[in-house]
């Protein structure tokens, strides 16, 4: 359910892409997520989502903000298929980045992984260097490392702070963050365009909901395999909306990717160390 209300979230932010300017859906995206949020911060009180690092929350905002800047100029230009695929080696690069910044062990079966699914990658991005979206398909890798960094800031964050103030939190630095390149093209949305902006903070609040339940009942491990749905949501929803066709090339590359993420996955939950914790290709 998780996966499939990501996948609608960006089936709109893509229409909306292909009418607006990028980055002012990137900061609508956000602050709409942010008005879905206000009734439990104005029942809950603001300080029980007060963090007790302000400065780590604002420097996750802003590295967020760049990865989200990256993903909303690649958005309209590449199939929905080709980005789940590309969103697919997220949890690579953090894990390279838990053992290079967080000097988390970097067993040999790890470096496995990030080689074969780093193979992945290429079997999608290269053959689409010349097709429909060209160097977009690198723009939006280049998002991938990005995002990795805010999820490893974010697990540091975890250390001290509420799940919940992690996410209020996320919403109004990257907020604040992505208006002042939003006024840069600003057009005033309509009514429906607003409809469609609290759709999507609905179904990113929901969404993230879904997820974080899921990986409350069952391994995280266990919930690996299922990530390769978010590619056929992607494909339904990209052929119905858009007429999108993913490419046998995308498919092959995205079975890569997900047999490596897989496999490290299971192999991290047979050796209890710390687990590799997926977020999603939501943004």
């Amino acid at each position: 359910m998780g996966g499939l209300m990501f996948s609608m979230l960006n089936v709109i932010s893509r229409g909306f892409a292909m009418e607006m300017d990028p980055f002012e859906v990137q900061f609508l995206r956000y602050f709409c997520g942010l008005l879905i949020m206000l009734p439990l911060l104005w029942h809950q009180g603001f300080m029980a989502y007060m963090p007790k690092n302000l400065k780590g929350q604002f420097w996750r905002g802003a590295v967020h903000t760049v990865g989200l800047l990256f993903w909303f100029v690649a958005l309209p230009k590449i199939p929905l298929a080709d980005m789940t695929a590309i969103g697919f080696t997220t949890p690579i690069f953090i894990m390279l980045g838990a053992a290079w910044f967080l000097s988390e062990p970097m067993q040999k079966d790890r470096w496995l992984a990030a080689i074969v699914g780093f193979l992945g990658v290429l079997l999608v991005v290269l053959p689409n260097l010349s097709g429909k979206g060209g160097w977009y398909h690198l723009v939006m890798l280049a998002s991938a490392p990005v995002f990795a960094a805010s999820f490893l800031i974010t697990k540091h964050l975890t250390r001290t702070e509420s799940s919940g103030a992690i996410v209020m939190w996320q919403s109004i630095t990257v907020t604040a963050f992505s208006l002042p390149f939003a006024l840069l093209n600003w057009q005033a949305p309509t009514l429906w365009q607003w409809v469609g902006f609290m759709a999507t903070g609905f179904l990113g609040s929901a969404g993230h909901y879904c997820l974080t339940r899921a990986l409350s009942l069952a391994d995280i491990s266990a919930t690996q395999s299922l990530r390769f749905l978010d590619l056929v949501w992607a494909a339904i929803l990209g052929w119905l909306v858009f007429g999108d066709v993913p490419s046998y090339w995308t498919w092959t590359g995205a079975a890569v990717i997900l047999v490596s993420t897989v496999w490290i996955a299971r192999r991290e939950g047979r050796r209890n160390a710390n687990p590799l914790v997926t977020p999603s290709s939501e943004h």
